[in-house]
């Protein structure tokens, strides 16, 4: 007997998705454009509301559409809050190691240091200033910092004008910082060293020195790793793992 296979039928709502997606990534309908109507849509696609209302939900989850009121959806440009959750959701699913993590961490954050140096505005100096004062404040008082530390990477990277290492960075550096305040009980010197890195990266921005730029942020990535260890954990370990 023929064996026949069983034939995938895309869904009707994700053809609708990935039709509005394509005409959108080819500049048919641009961002800050209005996306027509539900009923403008089913007429168009040859389906019900309902379909095309789900077909638009999927959208929204991308990024892609907002709504502005309660019927006009407007086209957007996936931002880091749109892309960098969905990428930390699947680096936890797959179970990613801190050391893959860590690996990454180690090209990307002193080429970030560094180009930060060349290209940070005065404006971006200052912002980095606030977030080392309160860093400083955080680590005297002896409060959590992770979401201040977490931060000063994000600010560093925005420095660079470089959209894919912005987006690209992101979510694995979320990740690896997070566990900050669960190794600092382990690590008592760990606040008073990162806080040292960030005072050197800083003077090294304004001094538009690259080269110590990258040197300290790779100091300070050296560092994680050494306190990740010194707690008692392996770069074997998955990132989310307690």
């Amino acid at each position: 007997m023929i064996e026949i296979s069983k034939v995938n039928v895309i869904p009707a709502y994700q053809m609708v998705s990935m039709e509005l997606q394509r005409l959108i990534l080819e500049g048919t309908i641009r961002p800050g454009e209005a996306l027509p109507s539900e009923t403008d849509l089913a007429g168009r696609f040859g389906v019900n509301r309902s379909t095309v209302r789900e077909g638009i939900r999927q959208l929204e989850s991308e990024g892609l559409v907002r709504r502005a009121g309660r019927k006009k959806l407007l086209i957007t440009i996936p931002g880091q809050a749109d892309i960098s959750p969905r990428v930390e959701r699947a680096l936890l699913l797959h179970e990613v190691t801190f050391g893959e993590l860590w690996e990454m961490a180690l090209a990307l954050e002193p080429l970030t240091a560094a180009r930060a140096a060349e290209r940070a505005t005065e404006a971006q100096i200052q912002a980095l200033k606030d977030n080392v004062d309160l860093l400083e404040a955080a680590v005297t008082r002896g409060e959590p910092s992770d979401v201040i530390d977490t931060e000063f990477h994000t600010l560093l990277a925005e420095c660079t004008g470089n959209r894919a290492l912005l987006l690209s960075r992101e979510p694995i550096g979320q990740l690896l910082f997070r566990p900050y305040v669960e190794l600092s009980p382990h690590v008592p010197q760990a606040p008073a060293r990162n806080l040292r890195a960030h005072k050197e990266i800083l003077a090294a921005l304004i001094a538009r020195d690259s080269d110590q730029a990258r040197h300290w942020m790779e100091r300070h990535i050296r560092d994680l790793r050494t306190g990740w260890e010194m707690a008692g954990r392996t770069m074997a370990d998955p990132i989310g793992a307690n």
